[in-house]
């Protein structure tokens, strides 16, 4: 065998093989630049869109390991490897793993509207997917919230984005709606000058707007009065319960019937 002759055969090929080697870590190297100045370019767009660091992070590396992908089936095809089933292939693992994780990427994609959009943060009073209480965490696939009982329970981000989100803590006060009964035969223009000035002398309650008490209904037993005083959510439960008791403190030394039920039998 003409070891000579076979080296002059083989070496083109081998020096083909070697210059494209050398163009494929070449561009495996370059790519890899580039990957990391686009990512570096979009998390620094998405901090000056302020947009939360959890979803900045998740969209770098999302990018980062697509971005990847594309680089090595493109090196693979430059090598002449048919790169169709590569394609197919992770086509087909992404409808998988969407199939499967339907729900657990409808919990992941509500989340990224939560840190996008904000409709609450933590440390919010807030009520969603039929939840209330205070916002702990919000994660990427359910929010931590602490009910007013002390349970920590985690809510999905789908069912919070899927209907209405109240959010006790946004505004500087809230209203804390009660009610007092009042007898039929009692004065209610009295009581309401009673409880007004009593109320507005609750701790917390705020002096603007003033505490509303109105007529607010009719019942048998007589008018019901609306008390509604204003104050900051932190200090909701408490005012709640200072007015309750103002309310029974003031009809009581006011004088006030305990509300009956009044009855006319008529002998025909």
């Amino acid at each position: 065998m003409d070891i000579q002759a076979m080296w002059i055969k083989v070496e083109p090929i081998m020096m083909a093989f070697g210059f494209k080697v050398v163009g494929a870590v070449i561009a495996y190297l370059v790519g890899r630049w580039l990957i990391g100045f686009a990512t570096g370019l979009l998390q620094k767009l998405l901090e000056r869109q302020k947009v939360e660091p959890t979803v900045t992070r998740y969209f770098g590396s999302f990018v980062t390991v697509a971005l990847n992908i594309v680089l090595v089936i493109a090196i693979l095809g430059y090598f002449g490897v048919e790169t169709t089933s590569f394609a197919a292939l992770i086509a087909a693992i992404g409808i998988a793993i969407g199939s499967a994780w339907a729900g657990l990427l409808s919990n992941f994609a509500a989340g990224v509207f939560i840190l996008i959009l904000r409709p609450f943060k933590v440390s919010d009073y807030i009520e969603g997917g039929g939840i209330e209480g205070t916002v702990m965490e919000i994660g990427l696939f359910g929010t931590v919230i602490n009910t007013p009982d002390n349970v920590r329970t985690m809510v999905g981000n789908a069912k919070i984005m899927g209907g209405n989100i109240k959010n006790f803590t946004a505004n500087p006060y809230r209203r804390v709606d009660l009610v007092a009964q009042l007898d039929g035969s009692a004065d209610h223009n009295k009581a309401i000058a009673m409880l007004r000035e009593a109320v507005a002398k609750v701790p917390n309650v705020i002096a603007e707007p003033a505490p509303d008490v109105h007529v607010l209904q009719f019942t048998e037993f007589g008018p019901v009065l609306c008390v509604r005083p204003y104050c900051n959510n932190a200090h909701y439960w408490q005012v709640y319960f200072d007015t309750n008791n103002a309310i029974k403190d003031t009809l009581g030394a006011g004088g006030f019937p305990p509300a009956e039920r009044h009855l006319a039998v008529r002998n025909k």
